[in-house]
C-alpha cells in the first residue's frame, strides 16, 4: 500500500491488514483500483465518505455511486472516498480490535468526514446503513451526535420515502444526486468560512431552507387514533411544508463517469455502464423508479459516443452497457447500436441493453448487440403473465409483442431468454399466474421452430410485487406471503407437467416472506424505524441476501414493537388505503400530481391504459409544470464519426 503523508487522519490499513487473513474474499477491501482517487486531506475543504450498504461485489458497479464520485473528485477543492459494508466475519475482528468502519482508497475513518453520502438502493439495506454506523463509532440516532461528527445523508430511490430511517439520517436528496452533492458541499464550505453559524443545526437549517433537503427532524409527525399519520408538519421556519426533488435537464453536461474504477475483485457487473437517458414515461403502475425520475432527459448521441470511447480507454473494459430504465426507447436507438457497432467491429467489444422492453427491440437492434460473435444475456419483462393483468399493470405489451420479440432474438441466433414477471400483483387471480407458463410455453415453441434447433431455453424469474411510495399502487393491498407462495406452486406444477416444453423453462422464484418485510419497509413511517434497529441489535445484516436473511426475526420484532402502537405488520402491508389517508411520504414531492397517482390507480383496477406521453400526447401527471422542466429528447440527427477520423467530442466537465 502506498503510504500517503499528510495532516489527515492516519491510515487504518496497518491495523486492518493482519485481520485480512482470517476472512472470506479479503482482497475487496484492499482498495487500489484502476482510476481510484486518493487526494491529501489537508488539500480539501469539504470530504465525502460514499456509503454503499452492502457488499462490495453488489456496490462496486453501482452507477450512482460511481457518477457521484467522479463528480465530486472532479473539484478540486473536494475530496470523495468509497465504504461498503464488511461481511460479518471481518465485523466481528473489527469490534474485537477496536478497528472502525473505514474507507477505501485512504483506509481513513469514516467518522472523520464531513459528510455520509449513503445510496440507498433496497431497503433491505437499511440494517446494513445502522451496522456501518456503529462500526464507525457513530450515534445510531441523529439527534445524539456530535458538532464535528459528519452529516448522515442519503439518497437514491429507495430515499423518495426516507421516514423509516428518519431518526438515524440527518437529511435525505430527492432526484438526481449530481448537483444536490454540490449544493451541500458549497452550503458547508460557506458554513465553515462564516464561522460555523448555529454549528450542527446551523448547517442543516441553510440545507432545508433550499427547499430540496429533506431534514428529517426540522418535521413533526401526528397520528390519528386509527394508527394513521395525521399530519406532517415542520417544527421551524426554515424547513418548506414540501421538499422537492433535484432534476437534471440537460445530461450532456454532466457526462460521468468517463473513468470509472475497475475492480479488483469479482464484482456483479464487470462493464463500461453509460446512461443513454434518465426517468420514464411509459407508466408502468408498479415501478417506482418509473414514476420518481420522470421526466424522460436522453443524452445526445454523439455525447454517448465520446463516453464510451473515453471510459473503454480508462478501463481496458470489453463490455459496454447501454442504461436505462427501458434503453431501446432512446429516440437514436438504432443509429447508436449500429454506429458503435461499427466503431468498435473486429474488437473484442461487445454491446448490451440491460433493459429492454418488448415493444422496443427488433431484429436489426438484435443483429447489432450480437455483433462480433458475442451475445450477452438477453432479458425482456413482460411483468404479467395475462393480457389483463398487463393492462391492470400497464405495461402496453401483448403475447403477440413478446412473441415477435423472441422470434427476432432466436432467428438473430440467441439461444436463451430470460423473462422478469410478478407475483400478488393487484386484483391478480390464480389464472393471471398459470398464464406465465402458458406464454413461456410459447416462446420455447416459436424459437424452436424460427432456430430450427432443440436447444432453446426459456428462463422465468418470478418475484413477490411489493406496492411502492410514489406509484398508483401506493395504496394498494400487498398479498399475503401464502398467497404468493400458494401460486408460485401452482405455477411449478404447471411447467412440470408441460411434457413438450417443461424441460426447456428454468424457473426462479423466491418465497412471498422477503417481500412482505420489504413492503413494511417501503411504505412505512418513523415507528418503523423503531423494528429496523431492533432487528438489528438481534443480529440482523445482509438481509438483502437470502443466506443471512431471516422472516422470523423480522416478524417477532414487528410484532413485539408495533403492538405498543396498537399497530402490526399487516397493518403496513396487506391492508388497502383510501384516498383520504395521509401517506407517510405525502410531504415529499416528487413532482406526481396525488389526485392523478389516485385516479391511475382507479383506472388500473377498471383495467383502463395509459400511453407514453413522449408519444401519445400529455397525460397530466403534474411532473413538468411542478418542477419547471420538461422532457428532452431527440432524434439530433447527428452520427458519430469513426475512431479513424477526428476530431471527436469530448465529454465536458462541470467546473465547480
Amino acid at each position: 500500500m502506498t503510504e500517503l503523508i499528510d495532516d489527515g487522519p492516519p491510515s487504518l490499513y496497518p491495523r486492518l491488514e493482519p485481520l485480512l487473513a482470517q476472512v472470506a474474499r479479503p482482497i475487496q477491501y484492499v482498495g487500489g483500483e484502476q482510476n481510484s482517487i486518493l487526494k491529501p486531506w489537508s488539500a480539501a475543504q469539504v470530504r465525502w465518505c460514499l456509503m454503499y450498504p452492502d457488499a462490495y461485489a453488489v456496490g462496486q458497479p453501482n452507477q450512482g455511486l460511481a457518477v457521484l464520485y467522479e463528480v465530486l473528485n472532479q473539484r478540486d477543492w473536494i475530496l470523495a472516498e468509497r465504504s461498503f459494508a464488511v461481511w460479518p466475519d471481518l465485523a466481528g475482528l473489527m469490534r474485537r480490535h477496536g478497528l472502525p468502519q473505514f474507507t477505501l482508497e485512504g483506509h481513513r475513518p469514516v467518522r472523520a468526514f464531513d459528510f455520509i453520502g449513503v445510496s440507498l438502493s433496497t431497503e433491505l439495506g437499511y440494517t446494513n446503513l445502522l451496522e456501518a454506523l456503529d462500526l464507525a463509532g457513530l450515534p445510531l440516532r441523529a439527534a445524539d451526535r456530535g458538532e464535528d461528527d459528519p452529516l448522515v445523508v442519503v439518497g437514491g430511490h429507495v430515499a423518495s420515502n426516507p421516514e423509516p430511517i428518519a431518526d438515524f439520517i440527518d437529511a435525505a436528496v430527492l432526484g438526481d444526486g449530481e448537483q444536490a452533492v454540490l449544493d451541500l458541499s458549497d452550503w458547508r464550505r460557506q458554513w465553515q468560512a462564516d464561522g460555523r453559524p448555529g454549528g450542527r443545526e446551523g448547517l442543516l437549517e441553510r440545507c432545508a431552507a433550499s427547499g430540496r433537503i429533506y431534514v428529517p427532524r426540522f418535521y413533526a409527525v401526528e397520528y390519528a387514533p386509527s394508527g394513521a399519520v395525521a399530519a406532517v408538519r415542520p417544527n421551524r421556519p426554515a424547513a418548506p411544508e414540501r421538499v422537492r426533488k433535484y432534476v437534471l435537464d440537460d445530461l450532456d453536461d454532466w457526462p460521468h463517469p468517463v473513468r470509472p474504477l475497475v475492480p479488483l475483485a469479482e464484482t456483479v457487473h464487470e462493464r463500461y455502464s453509460v446512461e443513454i437517458f434518465r426517468g420514464c414515461t411509459r407508466g408502468c403502475r408498479f415501478c417506482q423508479a418509473g414514476m420518481i425520475t420522470r421526466p424522460v432527459r436522453e443524452r445526445s448521441l454523439d455525447r454517448i459516443g465520446a463516453m464510451v470511447e473515453r471510459g473503454l480507454a480508462a478501463t481496458g473494459l470489453e463490455e459496454v452497457g447501454l442504461l436505462s430504465l427501458s434503453s431501446a426507447d432512446h429516440s437514436e436507438i438504432a443509429s447508436l447500436t449500429k454506429e458503435l457497432a461499427d466503431r468498435y467491429e473486429g474488437s473484442q467489444v461487445s454491446l448490451s441493453l440491460p433493459s429492454t422492453r418488448v415493444d422496443a427491440f427488433n431484429l436489426e437492434l438484435a443483429d447489432q448487440l450480437s455483433r462480433n460473435g458475442r451475445r450477452t444475456g438477453l432479458t425482456f419483462a413482460p411483468e404479467g403473465g395475462s393480457e389483463r393483468m398487463r393492462q391492470v399493470i400497464n405495461k402496453n405489451v401483448s403475447a403477440d409483442d413478446l412473441i415477435a420479440t423472441v422470434s427476432a432474438a432466436f432467428q438473430a441466433g440467441w439461444r436463451q431468454v430470460k423473462l422478469y414477471f410478478m407475483c400478488g400483483l393487484p386484483t391478480e387471480t390464480d389464472q393471471d399466474v398459470l398464464a406465465i407458463a402458458d406464454l413461456a410455453g410459447q416462446v420455447v415453441e416459436v424459437g424452436r421452430r424460427v432456430s430450427g434447433r432443440r436447444d432453446v431455453g426459456c428462463t422465468l424469474s418470478v418475484g413477490a410485487f411489493v406496492p411502492k411510495p410514489h406509484t398508483p399502487f401506493q395504496w394498494a393491498a400487498q398479498a399475503d406471503p401464502e398467497t404468493v407462495d400458494h401460486r408460485l406452486r401452482l405455477l411449478r406444477d404447471a411447467i412440470r407437467a408441460d411434457r413438450r416444453h417443461g424441460r426447456a423453462i428454468s424457473l426462479r422464484y423466491h418465497d412471498g416472506r422477503p417481500g412482505l418485510i420489504e413492503g413494511l419497509l417501503a411504505r412505512g413511517d418513523r415507528r418503523v424505524g423503531q423494528v429496523i434497529e431492533a432487528v438489528w441489535r438481534d443480529g440482523g445484516v445482509f438481509d438483502g441476501w437470502s443466506e443471512h436473511f431471516s422472516f422470523e426475526r423480522w416478524s417477532d420484532q414487528a410484532e413485539r414493537v408495533l403492538a405498543q402502537q396498537g399497530i402490526d405488520l399487516d397493518w403496513f402491508t396487506t391492508r388497502r388505503r383510501d384516498q383520504s389517508e395521509v401517506l407517510a411520504w405525502d410531504h415529499l414531492d416528487v413532482g406526481l400530481d396525488r389526485d392523478w397517482l389516485w385516479q391511475d390507480w382507479q383506472d388500473a383496477l377498471d383495467g383502463q391504459v395509459v400511453g407514453d406521453c413522449r408519444w401519445a400526447g400529455c397525460s397530466d401527471c403534474g411532473v413538468c409544470p411542478e418542477l419547471s422542466t420538461r422532457i428532452e429528447i431527440g432524434p439530433t440527427g447527428r452520427h458519430l464519426v469513426p475512431l479513424a477520423l477526428g476530431p471527436r467530442p469530448d465529454p465536458a466537465v462541470k467546473d465547480g
